[in-house]
């Protein structure tokens, strides 16, 4: 049995994606996953709705779910962090160069992540994007500046189209033998689908 691949559809705003991550990663360990990497928005062509064109509603449920969750995984989490919502562009494009770089993206990405709900910094900010990278221990300038190449560019179109023709709509969503999970609290439906081949 060869190495089971899962496509990773994140928005770099996402909290969800946030607090997805340490049982996403622990997935990732256990079944010895082959990610693809897909930084991503929210596809309004599938159905997906940014949360601030959401009714009020929606909005102040959104942040009763976020409480919840951040409790039950003992994560830190703004509920109205200062710098959301955001541009997530510039911290996709970022990640995207590290994946090219074979560099840990996923660390990347959920440091990012952390930066934004977490610790309330700017990521539109190319200087917090690079001391982000830098704490990891990667080059943050070098990926910084391949951010705005043609070819990350390229990409971060390229993956937005991808996951618009796959049927993503939100992130996260996992894709996985063509079945698609979505919102980490489906990680435990995608954990049983991975045990079961």
């Amino acid at each position: 049995m060869g190495q089971k691949t899962v496509y990773y559809y994140h928005a770099l705003s996402s909290p969800w994606a946030y607090l997805g991550w340490p049982e996403f990663k622990a997935l990732i360990e256990k079944h010895d996953l082959n990610v693809v990497v897909r930084p991503t928005r929210i596809v309004p062509d599938n159905g997906g709705v940014p949360l601030r064109s959401r009714p009020q509603p929606r909005q102040d449920y959104h942040a009763v779910e976020l409480d919840r969750w951040r409790r039950r995984l003992n994560m830190p989490l703004v509920l109205k962090p200062k710098y959301y919502p955001t541009n997530n562009e510039f911290s996709a494009r970022m990640v995207i160069a590290a994946d090219r770089l074979g560099l840990p993206a996923l660390e990347l990405s959920h440091a990012l992540l952390r930066a934004l709900w977490a610790e309330e910094q700017d990521v539109t900010r190319p200087d917090v994007r690079i001391a982000v990278a830098d704490r990891l221990g990667l080059d943050g300038k070098a990926l910084q500046a391949m951010e705005d190449t043609p070819e990350i560019m390229q990409a971060w179109n390229d993956s937005h189209e991808e996951a618009k023709r796959r049927g993503v709509f939100g992130t996260p969503t996992w894709i996985y033998n063509d079945v698609l999970y979505w919102g980490q609290d489906r990680l435990n439906f995608l954990d049983e689908a991975l045990s079961a081949d």
